[in-house]
């Protein structure tokens, strides 16, 4: 079995005339979509995804691009390139597909995607999380999930920083 393309197989630059994910809403599979950086993958990611993914058929993950994170958080991120973070992603059996998405948020992707239920950390209200008008005009749902405390790719920023301090 080539794993090697498997995990790219599950890596897209966009979800536009994507068929497979045609193929998924074809099949009635139940899509889940969330999004994030996931720089620095953690177990509080892999928690995060791994209950995402129990809600749907399908996991998908919006991933925000390089350039996206930096205009986000700042010149000195991410720490992890897309192309890494999106194999590192990919990898994980319960993540269906990865898809780069250039801007701050992802609006367009969502409404590109047609998600059936939208995840997000429990930080978020749900009335408040982007996509939140696509996915309810449609009937389904918006969920948010608690967050391992103090498990953070910020956390881990700081953490390095005393340490070379």
């Amino acid at each position: 079995m080539n794993y090697k393309k498997i995990i790219s197989d599950k890596i897209f630059s966009t979800a536009k005339n994507n068929a497979l994910l045609e193929r998924w809403k074809n099949e009635q599979q139940i899509l889940v979509f969330t999004n994030g950086c996931f720089d620095i993958l953690h177990r509080g990611h892999i928690d995060y995804l791994s209950q995402a993914a129990s809600f749907g058929d399908k996991l998908i993950i919006g991933l925000n691009t390089d350039s996206s994170i930096k205009r986000i958080k700042g010149e000195n991120r991410p720490i992890i390139n897309q192309e890494s973070r999106a194999i590192l992603l990919a990898s994980l059996c319960f993540v269906d597909a990865v898809v780069f998405f250039e801007e701050d948020t992802p609006y367009q992707l969502i409404k590109d995607i047609q998600p059936d239920v939208l995840i997000k950390g429990a930080d978020y209200q749900i009335e408040n999380i982007v996509g939140y008008d696509i996915v309810t005009a449609k009937g389904g749902m918006v969920k948010t999930i608690d967050l391992v405390p103090n498990c953070s790719t910020s956390a881990i920023i700081e953490k390095i920083r005393q340490i070379k301090d």
